[in-house]
C-alpha cells in the first residue's frame, strides 16, 4: 500500500514526483524517496518519515534530470528507516526500482544473489528485484525485466528505470493498482489518479501481468510474452479538485461533507422514475439466475466488513437468502463452503484490498457468481468479478472511511431490493417506500450535516476518555461496530462495540463511572430492549449518548444526551445513524490534536496480506 510515481519527459522530473507523490501520501507515509537521472548517472534521495522531510532535503539539494521515478512507503518488510526507504539500487547503482507490494519469495532470491557477490543494504524485499536486474542486464532492458518477473512471485506494482536506457520507464503490475498519465511529449507512471490528473487526464489503467515500455512519446504495452497489448485511452473525468481538500482543514472533515452528493450519485440511474424497481444495467440476472443462488457470502475488510454485515440484514430480509459475512482474511483457510449456487459479493473501496482480491479468486475457483461493490473503476476486484456495482463516491483521501461505507450501504440496500424483485419476495408497496426512502436520503444527510454544534460538544466533553463503548441490537448493533472502528482509528480512544443484548454476558464488568456509552436505538422492534439494555449501563453510573429518531421523547428519559437522526425506514437508518458516529469521531480526533487523515500505523489501501 505504498505510493509510485514515474515521469519522463521535456521538463525537470523532480517537481512531479513530489507534487505526485503529495497526492498519493495517504497510501503510506512513513518515508518517501525519488531517483533521477541527470544524464550522466542516476541520484537518489531518500528519507524517513513524512514526505515534507523529503522536499527539504531537495531543496538543499536538487536533483536535476528528465525522467525519474519516486515513492512513499508503508513498511511490510523492515522497519521505516532512510536505508529501507525506496527507491532500491543494485549494487552499481545503474538500475533502480520502486515497488508496492510483497515478494514472496524474497529471502530465496536473495540468499542467491548474496552468494554471487551481491551486497544488500536494505532489510526490505524490494531491493532484491533491483539486483536481479543488474544480474540479468546483458544489453536489454526489456529482456531483463522480463526475466525478472519470470522469478519473482507475489504481489507488485514495479516501475524500472537504468541509466543504460534513459529514454525510457519500464513498468508493470500484479495484485496492485498501476495507471500511466498520457501527455504530449511526456507520460506520467502512478499508483493512483490523484497524482497524474493535474497534469493529463488521458490514462491507461494496466491489468494484471501486462508490461509497458514509457518513453516522453509513447508508450507500448504488452504482456509478459511480449505480446501487444492493445489498450483503451480511459478519460478520467472528475474534477481535480477532488482530491483537494476544498477548504475544509481535514480530507476526513470533505468527505463527510460529501456524501448527499455520494449517496445521490450512487443512486443516480438507478431507481425506476416511480419507484417501482431498482435499475441495475450493469447486471442484467434474470429470475432464473437469482432463483439458482441458494446463498450469498459477503467478503470484506475493516469498514467494508461493516457495510458487509448491514447487507446480510438487508438481503435476508428483503429477499430472504441465507448470508454469510466472512473477513477476508479468514475466507480462504476455513475451506469455505461455496459452489456454484452461491452468489459471492467483495466489499472494497479501493478494489485493491489484496485478501479480498485472493477471496474472490478462491470462490470463483470454487464456482461461485461473483460480484465486486466497489468505488474505483478498473480496479483489480472489479475486473476480476463477473459483475461489478459501482459506489460512485468519489475519490476518498481520508484513511477512514466515510463516503465510501455510505454509499456502500446505499449499493447493498438497492442490490437487495433488486434481488428481491427478481425473487417476487417484496410486495410492490413494500418496494415504492423503500425506494421513495432512498430518495429522501440524500436531503436528511444534508439536515443532518447542517448543524454539528451540538456532536463538537459531545466530542470536546468526552474526547479525553480512554474507554468509550457502542451499544445497539439489531442493525444498531452493525453501525456500532463501524462507530467504534471510527473512533478508535482516528482518535487513538479504546472503544468497542457490543451488542446490546450480550452486555449481561460479560460487558458490564467494564461499565463504570462516568464512562462514555453511545448507545443506538433506532430499530423500533428491539427498541423497548433497547432501552433496557440503556437502563442496565446507566445503572452502573455510565454516560450515555442515545443516537435515535426525531420525535422520539421516550429515550431522553434514559439518557444523557441525546443525538436524533430523521425519521427513516429502519431498514435505512444505518446509513444515517453512522454520520453523527463519523463526526463524533472527528471532533474527538481533533481535540486529541490526531493526525486526523493520516492515522498511525495506517494506510488507505492494503495491498498486501
Amino acid at each position: 500500500m505504498c505510493g509510485i510515481v514515474g515521469y519522463i519527459g521535456p521538463e525537470q522530473a523532480s517537481p512531479f514526483l513530489i507534487e505526485g507523490l503529495s497526492k498519493l501520501e495517504y497510501r503510506g507515509y512513513d518515508s518517501a524517496g525519488i531517483a533521477v537521472f541527470d544524464g550522466n548517472e542516476v541520484h537518489n534521495k531518500k528519507s524517513v518519515g513524512r514526505l515534507g522531510i523529503l522536499k527539504k532535503k531537495l531543496e538543499q539539494s536538487p536533483l536535476e534530470g528528465h525522467i525519474g521515478i519516486g515513492h512513499t512507503r508503508w513498511a511490510t518488510h523492515g522497519r521505516p528507516s532512510d536505508v529501507n526507504s525506496h527507491p532500491h539500487t543494485d549494487c552499481t547503482g545503474n538500475f533502480v526500482v520502486v515497488h508496492n507490494g510483497i515478494i514472496e519469495n524474497y529471502m530465496h532470491l536473495k540468499e542467491r544473489l548474496i552468494s554471487k557477490g551481491h551486497v544488500f543494504t536494505s532489510e526490505t524485499d524490494s531491493e532484491v528485484v533491483a539486483h536481479l536486474v543488474e544480474e540479468y542486464y546483458e544489453g536489454d532492458f526489456e529482456a531483463a525485466v522480463k526475466k525478472v518477473l519470470s522469478e519473482i512471485t507475489g504481489s507488485y506494482a514495479l516501475v524500472f528505470m537504468t541509466k543504460h536506457e534513459p529514454e525510457k520507464l519500464i513498468c508493470t503490475k500484479q495484485d496492485n493498482p498501476l495507471v500511466i498519465g498520457l501527455g504530449q511529449g511526456e507520460n506520467f507512471i502512478a499508483s493512483d489518479i490523484p497524482a497524474i490528473i493535474q497534469r493529463t487526464r488521458k490514462t491507461y489503467i494496466l491489468s494484471d501481468g501486462e508490461m509497458a515500455v514509457v518513453t516522453k512519446d509513447s508508450v507500448w504495452v504488452t504482456n509478459r510474452q511480449g505480446v501487444p497489448v492493445n489498450k483503451k485511452v480511459f478519460e478520467v473525468n472528475w474534477d481535480a479538485e477532488a482530491a483537494e481538500k476544498g477548504g475544509y482543514e481535514h480530507f476526513m472533515s470533505k468527505e463527510i461533507y460529501e456524501q448527499p452528493k455520494a449517496i445521490r450519485e450512487t443512486m443516480s440511474s438507478r431507481l425506476a422514475t416511480n419507484n417501482s424497481k431498482i435499475i441495475f444495467d450493469e447486471l442484467k440476472w434474470n429470475r432464473e439466475e437469482v432463483a439458482a443462488i441458494r446463498k450469498v457470502v459477503i467478503v470484506a475488510c475493516g469498514t467494508a466488513y461493516h457495510a458487509g454485515i448491514v447487507g446480510k440484514y438487508y438481503i435476508e430480509s428483503m429477499a430472504r437468502i441465507p448470508v454469510e459475512v466472512d473477513v477476508a482474511s479468514e475466507f480462504r483457510y476455513r475451506q469455505p463452503l461455496v459452489d456454484e449456487h452461491t452468489l459471492a459479493i467483495f466489499v472494497s473501496q479501493s478494489g485493491e484490498t489484496l485478501d479480498t482480491l485472493a477471496a474472490m479468486k478462491e470462490a470463483k475457483r470454487l464456482g461461485a457468481k461473483t460480484l465486486a461493490v466497489t468505488n474505483v473503476v478498473g480496479s483489480s476486484i472489479s475486473r476480476e468479478a463477473d459483475n461489478t456495482i459501482l459506489t460512485w463516491a468519489g475519490p476518498e483521501i481520508a484513511v477512514a472511511s466515510t463516503k465510501a461505507y455510505t454509499t456502500q450501504l446505499v449499493s447493498m440496500a438497492m442490490l437487495s431490493i433488486y434481488i428481491a424483485g427478481l425473487k417476487g419476495t417484496l410486495s410492490e408497496e413494500r418496494t415504492h417506500e423503500l425506494i421513495a426512502g432512498l430518495r429522501n436520503l440524500p436531503g436528511q444527510v444534508h439536515e443532518m450535516l447542517e448543524d454539528v454544534e451540538e456532536i463538537k460538544t459531545f466530542a470536546q466533553q468526552y474526547g479525553f476518555n480512554e474507554d468509550v463503548f457502542f451499544i445497539g441490537r439489531s442493525l444498531d448493533y452493525a453501525v456500532a461496530l463501524e462507530g467504534s472502528l471510527k473512533l478508535k482509528e482516528i482518535s487513538y480512544i479504546h472503544a468497542e462495540a457490543y451488542a446490546a443484548g450480550e452486555l449481561k454476558h460479560g460487558t458490564l464488568a467494564l461499565i463504570i463511572e462516568g464512562v462514555p456509552v453511545i448507545a443506538l436505538a433506532t430499530q423500533h422492534d428491539v427498541y423497548e430492549k433497547t432501552l433496557s439494555n440503556i437502563k442496565e449501563v446507566k445503572a452502573r453510573d455510565a454516560v450515555v449518548i442515545g443516537v435515535a429518531m426525531q420525535g422520539d421523547d421516550e429515550i431522553k428519559k434514559y439518557v444523557d444526551h441525546t443525538i436524533f437522526i430523521p425519521k427513516v425506514d429502519k431498514f435505512l437508518a444505518p446509513i444515517l445513524a453512522v454520520i453523527p458516529l463519523q463526526l463524533l469521531a472527528y471532533y474527538a480526533a481533533v481535540t486529541r490534536g490526531c493526525d486526523v487523515d493520516k492515522p498511525r500505523n495506517l494506510a488507505k489501501s492494503v495491498t498486501v496480506e
